[in-house]
């Protein structure tokens, strides 16, 4: 509720180009009865928290925090939650990060793309990952539109292009400047199949083959294949073929974007795909569940 409001005090009711939808706790474990969903992650989306000032943003991720975490006491078993952090405050999110674990004992950090046009590899989000690091926490990672790309073409919202290509470049910031390498106990999760990761591989291969980071001695593939991909708006033949092209079942997500996307969407998508049975297990529940262990109850 808190979160709304704050939305609507700033005059938002849409974000880069598509209408923001109503949600309640209500919707949601509609959802999941529906689609055959035993628990579901809460995270804030884009818009992220940046449009409300620095000293407002730090009481709004607290308020969002707690509310997660009252959400999780009514619903144990079928709801956890990822903490917003009132970024690009780092020293509010350093603050929050305990409070969150600590007290709040939520699930881990949803995060967005960037911040400030800054994405995540930059130093200045350093001395937070490195705390998360020793958390060994896991970040859920969705895409914002950044400043510099917005309303670029006419006639087509930010989000249609612009967020499968911001996911593309924080992932791709996070290995080339050697973050990722240097935060190893951090789990990462990605939005939409890893956004247009799959069919930029090459490129990246290719760069690397002309840098030459000496991080990287075997190339960026290994480093893409630690992270973890949910398959929300990235459950199409085309994309998982993609995405399996640089992960197995292993690193891949059952994921819904609900509530701008239904979970009947993700269902159709991956019964598409044929996965195995011992896949679906894994994609369905057994990845999450290694990473959320509180889900196993």
């Amino acid at each position: 509720p808190e979160y709304h409001q704050a939305l609507a005090l700033a005059g938002l009711s849409s974000v880069d180009g598509f209408p923001i939808p109503d949600w309640s706790i209500e919707s949601a474990i509609e959802l999941m009865d529906r689609c055959g969903i035993r628990a579901q992650l809460l995270s804030i989306s884009a818009p992220g928290i940046e449009f409300v000032p620095r000293e407002a943003a730090r009481k709004l991720a607290r308020a969002v925090n707690e509310n997660n975490a009252g959400l999780i006491d009514k619903h144990p078993t079928r709801i956890g939650g990822f903490a917003l952090l009132p970024l690009p405050d780092v020293d509010g999110a350093l603050a929050e990060i305990a409070y969150a674990l600590d007290v709040l004992k939520l699930d881990g950090f949803g995060f967005m793309t960037n911040y400030d046009d800054k994405w995540l590899g930059d130093a200045a989000f350093t001395p937070l990952l490195a705390e998360l690091n020793r958390r060994k926490a896991v970040i859920y990672v969705h895409p914002l539109a950044p400043d510099c790309c917005a309303s670029l073409v006419p006639g087509i919202p930010q989000g249609s292009i612009e967020y499968a290509t911001d996911s593309t470049r924080t992932i791709a910031h996070l290995v080339f400047t050697g973050t990722s390498q240097k935060f190893p106990d951090i789990r990462w999760i990605f939005s939409h199949s890893g956004g247009t990761l799959p069919f930029l591989t090459q490129r990246f291969i290719q760069q690397q083959k002309v840098q030459k980071h000496a991080h990287l001695p075997n190339g960026p593939m290994p480093e893409f294949k630690k992270f973890y991909y949910e398959l929300a708006q990235g459950n199409t033949k085309a994309q998982l073929y993609g995405l399996s092209q640089i992960v197995d079942s292993s690193h891949m997500l059952y994921g819904t974007d609900f509530p701008y996307r239904d979970g009947a969407e993700v269902n159709e998508g991956i019964a598409n795909w044929s996965f195995s049975a011992a896949d679906l297990r894994a994609i369905d529940n057994g990845n999450a569940r290694a990473l959320i262990p509180r889900l196993k109850v």
